[in-house]
């Protein structure tokens, strides 16, 4: 009987061992994943999400590892941009009242970790805000990570943020806020489900203004707006001083608490009201 609970010790130990190492071979493919072109990624951890911190945010151009053939014929097709946006090639997203005096910057990726968890926490708050008047919102989307960790799922999620922005800014605000969700937001080391036209659609289902939209779900089937997509990249990638996702700025001022890497996005409401109140002070 002593004999055979030695056994089974052995056994769970050896159990608990091969565990710990299967922990760690996934944290090792992380971070051999989270280094591109000798760019280390840096992980921030926030509230349960992970922010990305890059020292080369060049992943969102259509030469980026990654691209399908289709994303490379899209770098060359015909610009369409949605309705509602401004400025050269549409890259200009605001959301809000006009006369409001200020701006909320949000500098995101879809398939960001840290930015879900930014939109789960404070994103209902963000919406108020905008309604409220308190400032309006402008958007800056990369892709970055779909060099980073494979695939084209922020891309493709743009292109589909694209589409509900030209039925609606508030379509685009629910949809964005919806594919951030912890129902739908994949696994950063998970499958690239935003690859995938029918995934995207499924979410904004969820969306009135975009639940069974033909001309919605045609746009995104077909990629209409998947150059564009690429142009908002593009732009965000020529902001040089934005060097992690989330980042978000009211006006001039970063909001967040000091890291290694920079700024970390707060993480709860009341953090971020501080912070707002304190910046709108200035």
């Amino acid at each position: 009987m002593s004999n055979r609970n030695n056994q089974a010790n052995k056994q769970a130990a050896r159990e608990r061992l091969r565990a710990e190492r299967e922990r760690q071979a996934k944290k090792d493919k992380i971070r051999r994943q989270l280094i591109v072109g000798g760019a280390i990624v840096g992980v921030l951890a926030i509230a349960g999400g992970i922010g990305v911190a890059v020292s080369s945010m060049d992943g969102g151009s259509s030469s980026a590892a990654g691209d399908s053939t289709d994303w490379a014929k899209a770098a060359k097709a015909p610009l369409t941009k949605p309705q509602n946006t401004s400025g050269k090639n549409g890259t200009t997203v605001v959301v809000g009242k006009k006369d409001a005096k200020n701006t909320l910057n949000l500098f995101e990726d879809p398939r960001c970790p840290g930015c879900a968890a930014f939109e789960q926490n404070v994103g209902a708050t963000v919406e108020k805000d905008i309604k409220d008047g308190k400032y309006k919102a402008s958007y800056h989307l990369g892709t970055f990570l779909d060099a980073n960790l494979k695939g084209t799922g922020s891309k493709n999620a743009l292109s589909a943020l694209g589409a509900a922005l030209d039925v609606s800014p508030d379509a685009f605000l629910k949809y964005k806020y919806a594919l951030y969700s912890k129902e739908f937001h994949p696994d950063e080391t998970g499958p690239d489900k935003f690859a995938d036209d029918s995934y995207l659609i499924k979410v904004a289902d969820t969306i009135p203004a975009l639940k069974g939209n033909a001309a919605f779900q045609k746009a995104v089937k077909s990629g209409t707006y998947d150059r564009w997509a690429m142009e908002m990249s593009d732009a965000f990638s020529a902001v040089k001083d934005v060097t992690s996702t989330p980042t978000i700025k009211l006006n001039d001022t970063v909001l967040g608490t000091d890291s290694p890497q920079g700024k970390v996005a707060p993480s709860s409401v009341a953090a971020f009201n501080s912070m707002v109140d304190k910046a709108l002070k200035k």
